[in-house]
């Protein structure tokens, strides 16, 4: 067996995974995990990425002898080079208020119509390139002479060798998904220098070795290759999806949720642009076809106004409460930031003319049913858009853990469900590793490993889609 280590990054949480493959085998165990925490600033809410790369040399410490190291985090942030290859300052978090109102400025120049049929990549006010038109005229944007997305700046420092990892370029909207190569139109009637980005990366690309001062801090014997992985976790999530065919959707569930299909061209339509779905980068060709819904941040965030309950207690109690009898729209962005989130979510109920959920059981259900009711229009949209049938649904990452959401998901879509495996991103990110050093196959055989290797649990779905379809028809106003 060969031992990847496979750095993890969260927007809430980072860790460092050690993943073991053999022939017909494929084991994952947490050495070490540490808080990803923003820091509000009085410019702003920017990342701690000196402590995220302090937990990863931690990580890597306790990791023991590893044969490569990969890196996947979240995407569209970055940090800022000086000439001297020096952080400009922390990078600034993608929640931070500075892109409110950029996109209309971006239009002005260059219509939304236009821009997404040159990138296929949805609206979403901290697409890179909104945050870069919003540092225009900075004082760090004018010294930069380089600019990394997260994962490549940590790739940087533990090796002194710069590059660009396409699946996380692909979230900047400045990459073409047709040519997989950067959208030089774009970026020019735009103003953006692309000599600021390293050159592109593909996964399994050389991404060069621990510089002899990681290897003294980590205890690790050199050399020891880091290896380009799906950057993006979402790449490198969907590549972890069990699947044993070609007609499935695939839900990634954590604080946020990608729901969406596997495709092998873009869908650049005017009717997508509308429909909210992005065309992102995946592995071996493949572009991921997805929605951006909220996720399970919003019900981390009522967890942390109510003082950090039981979660499981907290489900068992929803799991009683009526299913729909109140629903929000899990993708709006006024659930984007921070704080007062059961008011909110009650604010929301509120105006739309249905019952306010008063007791944590009853925002957890809202909450719950709401997601599993987004989960079903980007599933049902996903296939009309793209032409493409999905016989089941596929859901990874730590929703898995949430028997409830699972069953509602498959109850909504009318669709079996299939969960697992939990870790999927650090699991794809060991597999790319694994496969650039000639240890598994292509994109089907590392599937058919993780059928081979990992728990999964099937959901049926229940009763029906009709109390679904009238609960879409009630949210949409109809």
């Amino acid at each position: 067996m060969t031992s990847y280590a496979a750095v993890d990054l969260g927007a809430s949480s980072g860790r460092v995974m050690v993943g073991r493959v053999g022939p017909d085998s494929l084991e994952l165990s947490e050495v070490h995990r540490f808080p990803n925490r923003p820091v509000r600033v009085p410019e702003g809410l920017r990342w701690d990425v000196l402590g995220l790369y302090a937990g990863v040399l931690a990580g890597l410490g306790a990791a023991g002898p590893v044969d490569s190291v990969g890196i996947d985090s979240w995407a569209v942030d970055y940090g800022l080079l000086d000439a001297d290859g020096a952080l400009l300052g922390n990078p600034v978090h993608y929640r931070d208020s500075r892109t409110d109102g950029v996109a209309e400025k971006v239009w002005a120049t260059l219509p939304a119509e236009e821009l997404y049929a040159a990138t296929g990549l949805q609206y979403a006010p901290f697409n890179t390139l909104y945050q870069l038109t919003a540092a225009r005229g900075s004082a760090q944007l004018a010294q930069a002479e380089r600019l990394l997305l997260i994962p490549d700046l940590l790739s940087y420092w533990l090796t002194g060798e710069q590059g660009t990892e396409l699946t996380n370029a692909s979230t900047t909207q400045l990459i073409d998904p047709r040519t997989r190569d950067w959208a030089h139109g774009v970026a020019e009637r735009l103003g953006i220098d692309l000599g600021l980005f390293a050159p592109l990366r593909r996964p399994g690309d050389p991404a060069g070795v621990l510089r002899p001062e990681v290897l003294e801090e980590t205890g690790l014997t050199g050399p020891v290759p880091v290896t380009a992985v799906g950057s993006h976790d979402t790449a490198s999530a969907v590549a972890a999806v069990p699947a044993d065919g070609e007609r499935f959707a695939y839900i990634c569930t954590g604080t946020w949720s990608l729901a969406g299909l596997e495709l092998d061209a873009p869908v650049l339509t005017e009717e997508s642009r509308a429909a909210n779905f992005t065309n992102e980068l995946g592995l071996d060709g493949t572009v991921r076809y997805l929605r951006n819904i909220m996720g399970l941040w919003l019900l981390q965030e009522c967890v942390r106004a109510w003082g950090e309950p039981d979660l499981g207690a907290l489900l068992l109690e929803a799991a009683e409460v009526p299913a729909l009898r109140s629903v929000v729209d899990a993708g709006d962005a006024a659930f984007l930031a921070p704080g007062r989130m059961p008011e909110r979510i009650a604010e929301a109920c509120r105006a739309s003319g249905q019952p306010v959920p008063v007791s944590p059981a009853e925002v957890t259900r809202c909450i719950l049913d709401s997601l599993a009711l987004a989960h079903r229009k980007a599933v049902e949209d996903a296939q009309r858009l793209a032409g493409q049938q999905a016989d089941v649904v596929h859901i990874v990452g730590g929703g898995t853990r949430n028997a409830l959401l699972c069953q509602l998901t498959a109850d909504a879509c009318g669709l079996p469900v299939v969960a697992g495996p939990t870790e999927a991103a650090a699991l794809g990110n060991v597999l790319v590793q694994a496969r650039a050093h000639g240890r598994v196959g292509d994109l089907a055989g590392m599937r058919r490993l993780l059928i081979r290797t990992q728990p999964l649990t099937r959901y049926e779905p229940r009763g029906g889609t009709r109390p679904w379809q009238a609960a879409q028809a009630r949210l949409a106003g109809a």
